[in-house]
């Protein structure tokens, strides 16, 4: 390969650092750019690092997560979808912290007030996220079908592949490995049976991945094959419906009302996102390890912890912006 060819080729691929919406518009000219600026600066070191970090901005405020402006109905999309990728991130750390506590649960019960009133909301909250979940899609799922069937689908079908294909494998994969449930065969108690056996057991099984094991893998290496390739691949298949969700929201044509019953669905599902995060608090403050350790918190717990907190502000951050298009479009 020459060196112009080899500028050339690197030129593009650093230009997939920015959203497809902003190299469709300025990705040619991009890239004659970078290519005479390799020519006149062979060996600049600082350039990779300030195309991704523009990029990285540019993809920032596509989400519609900065001050750049958006029209109304963008930043609407933009504003969900920022939504499904932070509430992705904090329902699998959280759905992991709380299948944790509904394997102790389901063989004693807790010895402290904070952990059975953790567990007693965080419980409340997941029936409420499935909820939600259920109002949201439907939508969703009737807006998009009505555009394959008015052939007016451009754009959707590789999106809906990835999410059908994505909850297709953590279905089936969840449902198979959630026979290994450490739950079964726990003691009866009074109030053993408040959470479902099967669908704790689907919630350990779909957030298997995380783990602490990761940082032991001698440990790790006495797993069976199969769930070790388990624990490898439903993060990816998570990842598929996740980046799936968020494509077909920006680039569906959602109506008005559709709009606003999502966004409002958003905010109450970040009410939800706070009163979880505080049981959690709760039980990694002021818990106690339990019966034989049933309950007892590791340092994996106080990081999920941390990161639901920013997956929460990310999501508030988002609907603010949200709120503030909407202001600017009716003052207009």
């Amino acid at each position: 390969m020459t060196r112009g060819a080899s500028s050339r080729h690197h030129a593009e691929r650093l230009l997939r650092c920015y959203p497809r919406a902003w190299r469709e518009r300025y990705g040619e000219e991009f890239v004659e750019l970078l290519v005479e600026d390799f020519a006149d600066r062979p060996r600049w070191s600082g350039r990779t690092c300030n195309v991704v970090a523009s990029g990285l901005l540019a993809r920032i405020s596509g989400a519609g997560l900065t001050g750049a402006a958006l029209d109304a109905p963008d930043q609407a999309r933009a504003t969900l979808a920022a939504l499904i990728g932070s509430l992705a991130m904090f329902l699998a750390l959280g759905i992991a912290m709380w299948s944790q506590l509904t394997i102790g649960w389901q063989w004693s019960a807790p010895d402290t007030p904070g952990t059975t009133i953790a567990v007693i909301a965080m419980s409340v909250v997941v029936v409420i996220f499935a909820v939600l979940a259920v109002c949201a899609a439907g939508p969703v799922i009737w807006t998009v079908a009505r555009a394959f069937l008015h052939k007016n689908a451009g754009g959707l079908g590789r999106p809906s592949l990835l999410v059908g294909v994505g909850l297709a494998v953590v279905i089936v994969g969840s449902r198979h490995f959630g026979n290994g449930w450490p739950g079964t065969g726990g003691h009866p108690w009074s109030h053993q049976g408040m959470v479902p056996g099967g669908v704790a057991a689907f919630s350990w099984a779909a957030t298997l991945s995380i783990t602490s094991y990761w940082m032991h893998p001698s440990a790790l290496l006495a797993f069976p094959r199969t769930e070790v390739v388990w624990m490898l691949s439903s993060p990816l298949a998570m990842g598929m419906a996740v980046v799936g969700s968020a494509k077909l929201v920006r680039r569906v044509q959602f109506s008005a009302r559709v709009l606003r019953i999502e966004i409002l669905l958003g905010r109450v599902a970040a009410l939800a996102m706070s009163l979880f995060l505080v049981a959690a608090g709760l039980w990694t403050l002021k818990g106690g390890p339990g019966p034989r350790g049933l309950f007892d918190t590791g340092s994996i717990d106080r990081f999920a912890l941390v990161a639901m907190a920013v997956a929460l502000v990310v999501a508030v951050h988002s609907l603010r912006r949200a709120r503030s298009g909407r202001r600017t479009q009716l003052a207009h």
